[in-house]
């Protein structure tokens, strides 16, 4: 299923289920899983692993060397989990040992035209990179967040789960589970309460979480005055302890 016009690495590893288009590059320690698609004119380079039932379409480059002035040519790794979608001219880079050296992307992604992950950027499950969408280094991206149009987000953010980001916005802090950013710089601006009906969650739970958006952006309340009221909701409202998490964890200080 290799079609003989592509270029394949005799130290790439194919699984026979595989379909490779005409044109495209398969560069040494690529491993690609069963089911997956990989249209015409693409380039995948190693060190990268690819899981199953992948679609991979034409003028993508996957797993090249990171965009990193620092970088000198060192083993790094990209790690693609399964049932990812990866459209025209989608760009995604290796890792540096500045960090742990791999870029990882889990499962149930789509990446739409032109989106970039840079290099190790940290993606989980269910994420939409809606066109020319774009993440610098070391970005941590949760499951279920969307990046609407022409979004960036700066080096070492963190995007909390079930988050949206609008179209073009520029997110330079990090954004806490469940909250809508907008603006350049990016702001809180609601709860994606739609999106988190669309994942199940009951009235109860979208309305407590809307109760500690409030709490942290619209009480008065300094940061560490909130997250005590946040904590104590969370001893029995379990759709909070993330939202406190998040916050504890962050490192670059949440948008606000």
């Amino acid at each position: 299923m290799i079609d003989s016009r592509a270029i394949v690495s005799p130290q790439a590893w194919i699984d026979a289920d595989v379909h490779v288009g005409p044109y495209t590059l398969i560069g040494a320690d690529v491993r690609v899983g069963k089911g997956t698609w990989i249209g015409p004119h693409a380039v995948i380079n190693g060190p990268t692993q690819i899981g199953c039932d992948n679609k991979i379409f034409q003028f993508t480059s996957i797993g090249d060397a990171p965009q990193d002035k620092k970088y000198r040519g060192e083993p790094t790794r990209l790690e693609i989990g399964d049932r990812n979608v990866f459209r025209e001219f989608v760009t995604v880079n290796r890792g540096t040992t500045h960090d742990q050296g791999v870029t990882r992307i889990g499962n149930d992604n789509l990446f739409m035209a032109y989106a970039h992950v840079a290099h190790d950027c940290q993606l989980g499950d269910q994420i939409v990179m809606a066109n020319c969408a774009t993440l610098g280094g070391h970005v941590t991206v949760g499951d279920w967040v969307i990046f609407g149009g022409l979004s960036a987000v700066h080096q070492y953010v963190k995007i909390g789960a079930h988050c949206f980001i609008a179209n073009n916005a520029a997110v330079t802090r990090d954004v806490p589970p469940y909250v809508m950013a907008i603006g350049q710089p990016a702001v809180p601006h609601s709860v994606n309460s739609e999106g988190l009906k669309r994942r199940g969650f009951s009235p109860d739970q979208i309305r407590n979480i809307r109760r500690a958006y409030r709490t942290l952006y619209r009480s008065g309340l300094k940061l560490a005055a909130a997250l005590d009221e946040l904590e104590r909701a969370a001893r029995d409202q379990a759709e909070i302890v993330p939202f406190v998490s998040f916050i504890k964890q962050s490192s670059r200080s949440i948008v606000r």
